[in-house]
């Protein structure tokens, strides 16, 4: 029988990232200040370092990862590709399914991958302390990872609702020295007016980005850092597809379909993007790829939301961003995938779609987690909420497959494990989890309140 586990020696992990803007069929929209112009260096390094700037407006195909960075991913990149083998005899399919495992990091998830150079970046430009928010708290998790490693001081916004839910990835963070705040919070202006408005407010990754971006805006020693949506975290985020382009060389073999969790767009365009430079190449092995982002019913941004300019946050003080949203002022359910309450999505995901290159669905809470429960007896391994949603399109489509006879090479990018999430779980056994899908009414609510550019 064929390797079920591909594995890349530490002299393999990439030495450059890949950045999709040259290969994308025209050039991305600009951010827009609130001028409605487009948004400048200036106005922008209020709150990034300059090396991030320039990452987030370049152009090039290549960027060099600093070995500082692959010396700190080196701790658990590269990560393996593994053959789901019990999965696909329980499905009784003939598709090879293969999911890039992202859980063994430090902080089990993919966000390091975007965590570690955002902090060495800052570091070198002589910032003392960063600001970010968190949803599920994987990305809160990394960033205080990643602070310790360069000596940072961390400050998170944690949604409220996932601050509730989820107390040991909150205690991850304190672990690693990070200070931990439920959003909305008494801390920032944006919080106190929340607050007052509805003391029981669940908070949103809106809203947790507001505060973040507040403070660190209002501080010269602070940066903001983001787990998700702007180019260089997208960037960041190529080494898993890079990665698992090399493993599946190994073996001879080329996916079909490639699919990711989606919420605001880093985990799918990290294993998605780096396959898609293989189509705009004009790769054979790649004409025909289909790439697919998943997201919940219940915040479905990329297949009911409006591709239009809108605030990356809830109160608008980010620059007006072109993506697919729901509004800014989007209020989603507490849904168990934390990571996935999230309004719009990466503008480079969003012009892919726009263009037809890649496709979006959304899936009901309870068919993920029954996907997820599937996989954990058959892999062993229990994912993440958020991971759960690629994990059940992956069983959807070699469900087809087994109708048509196709035997197809699927990989889904397995972004977390859920060891952190098993009042999720919890939940979903005991009945009390709930399908939900939003309201058109309330959908179309949102989206009446989007800023008028132009």
């Amino acid at each position: 029988m064929e390797a079920t586990r591909i594995q890349l020696d530490a002299s393999d992990i990439p030495t450059h990232w890949y950045n999709i803007v040259p290969d994308l069929p025209a050039p991305p929209a600009p951010p827009l200040g609130a001028d409605g112009r487009p948004a400048t260096p200036a106005q922008m390094g209020a709150i990034f370092p300059g090396a991030i700037l320039e990452q987030e407006m370049s152009a090039a195909r290549w960027i060099e990862i600093p070995q500082e960075v692959r010396e700190i991913y080196r701790l658990w990149r590269p990560s393996p590709l593994v053959r789901a083998v019990r999965l696909e005899q329980a499905l009784g399919t003939p598709a090879k399914i293969f999911f890039k495992y992202e859980g063994v990091s430090p902080a089990g998830s993919h966000k390091p991958n975007s965590a570690v150079p955002q902090a060495y970046y800052n570091k070198l430009a002589g910032i003392k302390r960063l600001t970010t928010e968190t949803g599920a708290g994987q990305w809160g998790s990394s960033i205080a990872f990643a602070g310790q490693m360069f000596g940072l001081e961390v400050r998170v916004y944690m949604v409220k609702v996932s601050y509730d839910q989820k107390p040991y990835r909150r205690l991850m963070m304190q672990t690693w020295g990070a200070e931990v705040h439920a959003s909305p919070s008494p801390l920032t202006e944006t919080g106190r007016k929340l607050l007052a408005e509805d003391s029981d407010n669940e908070g949103s990754l809106g809203i947790a980005i507001s505060e973040a971006v507040e403070e660190a805006a209002g501080r010269a020693d602070t940066n903001y850092t983001l787990g998700s949506v702007l180019n260089h975290v997208v960037l960041h985020q190529s080494i898993i597809g890079l990665e698992a382009k090399k493993q599946f060389d190994k073996i001879g073999l080329y996916p079909d379909i490639v699919i990711g969790p989606c919420g605001g767009g880093s985990s799918f365009a990290g294993i998605a993007f780096p396959f898609l430079a293989d189509r705009a190449a004009g790769d054979a092995h790649a004409q025909n790829l289909r790439c697919i982002a998943v997201e919940p019913a219940s915040c479905p941004s990329l297949t009911r939301g409006q591709y239009a300019y809108d605030f990356g946050d809830a109160s608008g003080f980010t620059p007006l961003m072109k993506m697919y949203t729901l509004g800014h002022d989007f209020m989603p359910p507490g849904i168990h995938a934390g990571g996935l309450r999230y309004h719009g999505d990466s503008p480079l995901v969003s012009q892919l779609l726009h263009h037809g290159l890649i496709e979006a669905t959304a899936v009901q809470q309870l068919a993920t987690f029954e996907a997820g429960v599937q996989f954990a007896r058959t892999e062993g391994i229990i994912p993440a909420p958020e991971s759960c949603h690629a994990i059940r399109q992956a069983v959807d489509e070699a469900l087809a497959c087994k109708v048509s006879g196709e035997p197809k090479t699927i990989l889904f990018n397995l972004t977390g494990h859920g060891h952190f999430d098993m009042s999720s779980f919890e939940r979903y056994f005991s009945g009390k989890l709930e399908n939900y899908a939003y309201p058109a009414e309330a959908i179309a609510a949102s989206l009446a309140h989007l800023p008028r550019v132009g």
